[in-house]
């Protein structure tokens, strides 16, 4: 079978690593028109911050011998009647079967000056690739004043990065509140609060209508009422597109992204199929990389005949804002939601002077939504609740007085030694604390090397740290027992 792959960002390189590992028959060419192999696109707001290493992003497995990964080789044209796809260089590459991962593009919306013929002008980015994110660093490094529009979750993970790099920073977005998606009002509100402590400023209900150039560079720019702000550093964080130009080239169903069934095929060809964020499945795209790896998932099973076992277990819709001085994530009913509906009950508590904001959505005894500003600990308790399904106390304000009192029973506030093999260090990647130290016993001697063959840490990064204590904790046992081979023996 032979299967091409058309991106290879961090779902096409799941799909195409899993599916060789799964069907002995099939040979996989993907097709990467970056100059680098896969890598964590979620941790780029990090190498913006400077907390991120861009060297720790790598995320391609191991060679395979039926696995032939082009970088730097874009898909210039698909013929679904030859069942060919000719790459920018002219080869053709035969296929059986055709897998569109294609991603999405960032949108940059009509703004007078933002670009000319040659793109962006200089000193204005989006942040989508690795390119992105070390030319917002370059231009940083000289820059004093930055402008970042769009509120939502990465215009604040790059407002807060800008920040920490010394820079004076203003936010700009059109909405009225910020994270309308994520954040209901009073948390909101919470968040501006902090987000003035990082010494950033926040425009709501605003719009930048130009950009001021001086010697071919942004010197500024100009909001939707006429006021203009000096600029040395513009980033436009308005969110992404699918990319379908190729899938519309090809005379295939697109909408919003290429349409596919529940099978993730087009019902325009059975040999074409289409994951991740390019994909309009049924129930619609959510924008989050853990919907791209459970589809990836399904079609390795699907094309490998093979059971695809079980699915991603718990729930995936978890929203963490990776900030720099500010903790904030959000699970299942946040933003806006009908607080007075009778199926739900709703508890909050608001201590702006800290920062400080907590709401939980309890049904049937679960937790069935959350929001937490300003408390990783409170954060990681309610995830480790929210995405394990787990039952809530009898009194669900518990949940917020004790997490905030340090009692709460997050996976992250027990120390490395303490985790039971069967608790989930990974979320992203369904990752217990079990399979980590069973990658450290059979050779792997650093979080990197674990990452690799488990895939801990690979996802949204927030377990790097509790990977890395577990590591060495578990290294540590394990040498502690090579000395001591009496206490070994008396251990079995």
């Amino acid at each position: 079978m032979r299967v091409v792959v058309i991106g290879h960002g961090m779902v096409g390189s799941r799909f195409a690593e899993e599916l060789v590992a799964a069907d002995p028959g099939a040979e996989v060419t993907v097709l990467g028109k970056e100059p680098v192999p896969a890598y964590n696109r979620v941790l780029l707001s990090g190498v913006v911050a400077g907390s991120t290493d861009p060297a720790l992003l790598a995320m391609a497995g191991p060679a395979h011998p039926r696995l032939r990964v082009l970088t730097g080789v874009a898909a210039v044209d698909i013929d679904r009647q030859a069942r060919t796809v000719r790459d920018a260089t002219g080869h053709d590459h035969a296929y059986d079967v055709l897998v569109l991962a294609t991603g999405s593009a960032a949108r940059v919306p009509a703004i007078q000056g933002v670009a000319d013929d040659r793109g962006l002008v200089p000193g204005v980015h989006v942040l989508k690739d690795l390119a992105d994110a070390t030319g917002i660093v370059d231009q940083a490094v000289g820059a004093r004043r930055a402008v970042v529009l769009g509120a939502g979750v990465l215009g604040i993970e790059v407002a807060t990065g800008l920040a920490a790099r010394g820079l004076s920073v203003r936010v700009v977005h059109l909405g009225q509140r910020l994270m309308e998606r994520q954040l209901g009002w009073e948390a909101a509100q919470v968040a501006v609060g902090s987000l003035g402590r990082l010494g950033i400023t926040t425009h709501v209900g605003a719009s930048v209508a130009g950009v001021l150039t001086r010697r071919d560079r942004l010197s500024g720019v100009r909001f939707g009422d006429g006021l203009e702000a000096a600029a040395d550093l513009f980033v436009m964080c308005c969110g992404t597109s699918p990319e379908t130009v190729l899938a519309r080239r090809a005379g295939l169903t697109c909408d919003r992204g290429v349409v596919v069934g529940e099978d993730l095929c087009s019902p325009d060809d059975p040999a074409v199929f289409a994951v991740g964020d390019c994909a309009q499945p049924p129930e619609g795209g959510r924008g989050l990389v853990a919907q791209g790896w459970e589809q990836a998932r399904r079609l390795v099973a699907r094309l490998s005949r093979a059971d695809g076992g079980p699915g991603a277990d718990g729930t995936t819709d978890v929203v963490r804002v990776k900030a720099v001085g500010l903790s904030m994530v959000s699970m299942g009913l946040s933003g806006d939601f009908d607080r007075e509906d009778p199926r739900y009950r709703v508890l909050s508590l608001k201590d702006p002077e800290r920062g400080r904001y907590v709401e939980v959505v309890v049904a049937g005894g679960l937790l069935v939504g959350a929001t937490c500003l300003g408390d990783a600990e409170v954060g990681a308790t309610l995830s480790a609740l929210y995405t394990r399904s787990m039952p809530v106390p009898e009194d669900p304000a518990l949940l917020m007085v004790r997490a905030l009192a340090g009692g709460g029973p997050g996976v992250v506030s027990r120390a490395p030694a303490d985790l039971e093999d069967g608790d989930r260090v990974c979320s992203c990647n369904s990752v217990s604390a079990g399979a980590v130290r069973a990658a450290v016993h059979g050779g792997c001697r650093t979080a990197v090397e674990v990452s690799r063959r488990t895939r801990a840490s690979t996802g949204c990064g927030d377990c790097r740290s509790t990977v890395e204590a577990l590591v060495a904790a578990t290294a540590s046992e394990q040498g502690s027992q090579q000395t001591h081979p009496d206490l070994v023996r008396s251990q079995s």
